[in-house]
């Protein structure tokens, strides 16, 4: 289909618009041939050779035509309908056609705003006066929320050091404690035993934090066997806020390892920092990250894979063994954060770009979540429990609506005997990348 016979198309569809898509000329044209019909087939104008003497059945006083009713009997078979694959060429190049035209248009004025006589201009300049001021006040809420954060934060520390002394040994479990977690969880489920109450000896959890890291839906798909090796001797994760004096807003995520086969690092951190402005939405806006440099052993370097090559010297046909390392999938390259292009215009290929931002996403996604939820509710992590709190804190829009029947066309015997209804529970909210924390709620600020 060339440009011309698409526009035409795109006007009878969309007459609203038929002038923008295809510009003035083929705008009238679009008009002309909506309004006039026109016969496929071989036409020759009237000339008294091809004109007959008699006059039409019509005229004539005869009976008009009749036209049958549209029955099923009526319709075209398959084989006389148009060609699919036509038909897919069409609207893809309609497709083509209206992106295209949508593309320029964005962005460009529509004259509405020049057109404004000179003092409604002069409103409209101080409307964005004002504006100016409304950003400076929400840029000052989400710095002392901020800080509120960190009040809160150091608030819970005691409790944090209590949770690491239970998970490492070190202390032991009081009665008091026992029976409030019993309570939690008779609470969650009515048919749960309660254990006894009675103080027993220190007791520490074997691998804690790895089972909790597994636990959340994003870090489970980058944790691989070899990491898990290293991860067993993680001993805690620590969140802290960068000083209020600091270049940029930020917080900080501490892991704590006891000595291990892997590295010699005891605390491997990540950084992340906020632009010093708050963004359009009003939240703090992902600057870039900073990863410790991890000090991997001899051979240990989980974030690389060793092979063993086979080479041979041109000049004496000798043959020796190399070893060369390429890099792989592993956790640990969460500490080497993907690094934003220092200037906006600098030059990048579009699927470069888009893989990019994929990684830079779920990098600050990553910090967000440990910093929000895996951090302030380790123990639901280790239990599972958040787990149903995170699916029902996914966005409807992930999911696509699914038929009743499956591939055979036919129901599910199971499904469609009885209808189980799965209990649900309100999960906390979403971070947005900003500063939400676990600790404090954003909108509670707004009340203080």
């Amino acid at each position: 289909m060339d440009r011309n016979s698409a526009c035409f198309t795109f006007a009878r569809l969309f007459p609203d618009f038929r002038q923008q898509i295809c510009g003035p000329s083929l705008f009238y044209l679009s008009i002309m041939s909506s309004n006039v019909p026109i016969a496929h087939g071989d036409i020759t104008a009237p000339t008294p050779q091809n004109t007959p003497l008699t006059h039409a059945p019509i005229a004539a006083g005869l009976s008009r035509p009749t036209v049958p009713d549209i029955s099923e009997d009526n319709e075209p078979a398959e084989d006389e309908s148009e060609d699919p694959a036509q038909i897919a060429g069409a609207q893809a190049a309609m497709l083509g056609l209206v992106q295209g035209r949508l593309a320029d248009l964005v962005g460009k004025s529509s004259g509405y705003i020049e057109s404004l006589p000179i003092d409604v201009k002069k409103s409209v300049e101080a409307l964005k006066g004002v504006q100016v001021k409304q950003n400076e006040l929400q840029n000052q809420y989400k710095r002392e929320c901020l800080e509120l954060e960190k009040k809160y934060l150091e608030l819970q520390q005691p409790l944090y050091e209590r949770r690491n002394a239970i998970i490492s040994g070190a202390a032991q479990a009081t009665a008091e404690e026992i029976e409030a977690g019993s309570q939690a969880s008779l609470k969650d489920d009515p048919l749960y035993t309660p254990l006894p109450s009675d103080e027993g000896a220190p007791a520490a959890i074997p691998e804690f934090w790895l089972t909790a890291l597994r636990n959340h839906v994003g870090l489970s798909e980058i944790i691989t066997e070899r990491d898990a090796s290293a991860l067993k001797n993680l001993t805690d994760i620590r969140l802290s806020y960068l000083p209020s004096d600091s270049p940029k807003p930020g917080f900080k995520i501490s892991f704590i390892f006891s000595p291990n086969d892997y590295f010699e690092n005891d605390v491997l951190d990540k950084t992340y920092l906020y632009q010093e402005e708050v963004g359009y939405t009003g939240d703090f806006v992902y600057d870039h990250a900073i990863g410790t440099e991890i000090k991997w052993k001899e051979e240990k370097d989980l974030t690389k894979e060793f092979e063993i090559k086979k080479q041979r010297n041109k000049n004496t046909n000798r043959t020796r063994l190399v070893r060369k390392a390429r890099p792989t999938d592993s956790f640990f390259n969460f500490f080497l954060p993907p690094v934003p292009p220092e200037n906006e215009g600098e030059d990048m290929d579009d699927e470069d770009l888009v893989e990019l931002e994929e990684k830079l996403e779920m990098d600050y996604q990553i910090g967000e979540d440990l910093k929000e939820k895996i951090i302030p509710r380790a123990i639901d992590y280790f239990t599972g429990k958040a787990l149903e709190y995170d699916v029902m804190d996914e966005d409807e829009d992930d999911f696509d609506e699914l038929d009743d029947e499956d591939e055979d066309g036919q129901f599910d015997d199971e499904d469609s005997d009885s209808e189980v209804e799965l209990p649900r529970r309100r999960g906390p909210p979403k971070g947005r990348g900003g500063s939400s924390a676990g600790a404090v709620n954003p909108e509670e600020c707004k009340q203080q």
